[in-house]
């Protein structure tokens, strides 16, 4: 019977792969306590980090274009 660390060799081989294939990775550098205010902020609202990283992203993303748009019709109207 194989032990619980060669289980877990397989199914870490497989969300690795998994990783490469369907995600790419950004390292973010922050200002020396920055992480932890990150990390409160992300906690007291149910998320990870990394959730609440991408969320910002998006949600600034979404306004950035929206802002574009809408300064778009306002200089041609």
């Amino acid at each position: 019977m194989p032990d619980k660390e060669t289980e877990k060799k397989p199914r870490t081989a497989y969300k690795n792969q998994w990783a490469r294939q369907n995600q790419d990775r950004i390292l973010l550098a922050v200002p020396k306590g920055q992480k932890e205010v990150i990390r409160s902020h992300a906690t007291k609202r149910g998320e990870s980090v990394n959730g609440f990283i991408g969320r910002a992203i998006t949600e600034t993303i979404e306004r950035d274009d929206a802002q574009e748009i809408t300064g778009a019709v306002q200089e041609g109207g």
